[in-house]
């Protein structure tokens, strides 16, 4: 019995199936509209580093053949098959997304899904609908990510700015695509796909037995428009084009003196014809500097015909400097600062900023209280009692948190006085962090205050917290850490460590005896703690003191 996922829910492909050979189904349609249904094969840093990966119509399979696309069947709108112990080790996460081919947005589909069959046998399905999208045209609808093995996460993460937005969030760029080529959908793999009797779902391709379906047109031009001419349907380089030379023909000037400006390809209108050296550019205008390095571009004026180097090809006349090259205006200008939306229950926007999305993952998030800066959706936000015990344990030990439950189906935003932000995932292990260092966590983690035993301070010990389980801590930092491995030898000032591992050792060193600090002289060192454990142990260091 297939078991059925819900955004954000992940698994081992091996708790799914013993087989790695499997085939991978899309449901997705609307009336009117038409969608292109790919699979980017990305490397450790979710990037398209190899766009022999990006399999879509016009590129069916990878080199190796370890993923393949084998078109409309057994009531799905694409299928793929992918062989997990084929696929070579840069290729680190498999996405699978489906883009909309002109105008329409993804709140406009209708049920549909994604899923996995083994075997014959569907052993996984993460189904969606178009009330949880509003104007995006892309989402990402599930992924094969590797860690430790291979897992499966459904996603369900849309982009506003469709196929565009999507290649950019995966380091690549559009470029102009030739028509694809008419040639009959692949047939049935031989490696059990599902059953042909299934009966297609409601918004499903035709069945196999009527006439086979072309390939989506993935964004080409209509049938009786020309296609352009041919060119790489990818590119691996994000999509920031280099300055272009002019293509305006020159003709030749007489050199300039090394390092120094010469007049611009072109005369400006005004100059008196056998001046001597050229003047400098009037103010805010760009001039072409020797050697190709670009002249400063002052502010407020245009640039003369011909655009020199150093100027982005398509940039508005009249640019103040700093312009970014995308071009000007207010979109231009906060481009650089949009909503960073990479499909994980947790995505940090900046150093200091942390977006937690609450459709995914099923549990809520506990908060610092005030954290919020920003929140989208329905969520709701409650106190979260400690109770009488936890207080008085709070109190006595210094490990008090004062937290906030999140939840909802929206996203929160989640900062603290500009404090550096850093996710820290937890796979069943554990980790010790001071209640100050955190601000926020999911709540299905276990968490308890440790006591750190030692006899060269008042009262003999140290306390800080264990968090344990499956989730994520969100742990702050002033300034940017530094993470040591754990040795015989690793001292650390019970101030400025923020974390370590929790199978590490700890002892609380002191240098000198209590008092000695009022003596003149003194160092100001009088609290050390000193780690010990079996390599693969680490602390974490912040440059600051609390």
């Amino acid at each position: 019995m297939a078991r059925e996922f819900q955004r954000g829910h992940k698994a081992k492909i091996s708790d799914l199936t013993p087989g790695t050979d499997l085939y991978v189904g899309v449901q997705i349609a609307a009336p009117g509209l038409t969608f292109d249904i790919s699979c980017f094969g990305l490397d450790a840093n979710e990037q398209l580093s190899d766009d022999r990966y990006f399999i879509f119509f016009n590129q069916p399979k990878s080199p190796e053949e370890s993923i393949q696309l084998l078109g409309a069947q057994s009531g799905d709108t694409e299928s793929f098959r992918v062989t997990l112990d084929r696929i070579p080790a840069a290729i680190q996460k498999l996405s699978f997304t489906a883009t909309l081919d002109g105008s329409g947005q993804m709140s406009q589909i209708g049920p549909g899904y994604i899923r996995i069959v083994a075997g014959g046998e569907e052993v996984v399905r993460y189904a969606f609908t178009g009330s949880e999208f509003t104007t995006e045209r892309a989402v990402m609808l599930g992924d094969f990510y590797l860690k430790d093995v291979w897992r499966f996460a459904a996603v369900g993460q849309g982009f506003d700015g469709g196929l565009d937005a999507l290649l950019k969030n995966f380091g690549g760029e559009v470029a102009e695509e030739e028509a694809p080529p008419a040639a009959a959908p692949a047939a049935a793999p031989g490696f059990a796909p599902p059953a042909h009797a299934a009966a297609p779902p409601a918004f499903g391709a035709p069945p196999a037995a009527q006439a086979p379906q072309p390939a989506p047109s993935f964004g080409a031009p209509p049938a009786p428009t020309p296609s352009p001419a041919p060119q790489q349907p990818m590119h691996a380089a994000p999509t920031i084009a280099a300055p272009l030379a002019p293509q305006t023909p020159q003709a030749p000037q007489a050199p300039s003196p090394y390092g120094q400006p010469h007049q611009p390809q072109q005369p400006q209108f005004g100059q008196v014809p056998g001046q001597g050296a050229p003047p400098a550019p009037p103010f805010g205008q760009h001039a072409p500097a020797p050697y190709g390095q670009p002249a400063p571009a002052p502010y407020g004026q245009q640039p003369p015909v011909g655009m020199p180097p150093g100027v982005p090809q398509g940039m508005p006349q009249g640019v103040p400097q700093g312009v970014p090259a995308t071009g000007a205006g207010l979109q231009a200008a906060l481009q650089p600062y949009k909503e960073a939306a990479t499909g994980q229950r947790w995505t940090s926007q900046n150093q200091q900023l942390m977006r937690v999305d609450l459709t995914m993952g099923g549990s809520g998030v506990l908060a610092r209280q005030g954290s919020m800066v920003m929140y989208q959706g329905k969520v709701d936000f409650g106190y979260k009692s400690a109770g009488f015990v936890g207080r008085a344990v709070g109190n006595a030990t210094g490990q008090e948190m004062q937290l906030m439950r999140c939840t909802g189906r929206g996203q929160v935003f989640l900062a603290e006085e500009g404090s550096h932000l850093h996710p820290i995932e937890l796979q069943g292990d554990a980790i010790c962090v001071s209640a100050e260092s955190v601000l926020a966590f999911d709540e299905s983690l276990q968490y308890e205050v440790r006591r750190v035993e030692g006899h060269g301070i008042p009262g003999g010990a140290l306390f800080t917290m264990q968090f344990q389980g499956t989730g994520t801590v969100i742990v702050k930092t002033h300034g940017t850490p530094v993470v040591l491995p754990v040795t015989p030898t690793t001292f650390a000032d019970c101030n400025a460590v923020v974390a370590w591992s929790a199978a590490s050792q700890v002892i609380v060193s002191s240098q000198v005896r209590l008092r000695r600090n009022a003596y003149p002289g003194h160092s100001g060192e009088t609290v050390n703690l000193q780690f010990r454990g079996a390599p693969g142990n680490f602390i974490v260091v912040q440059p600051y003191e609390v």
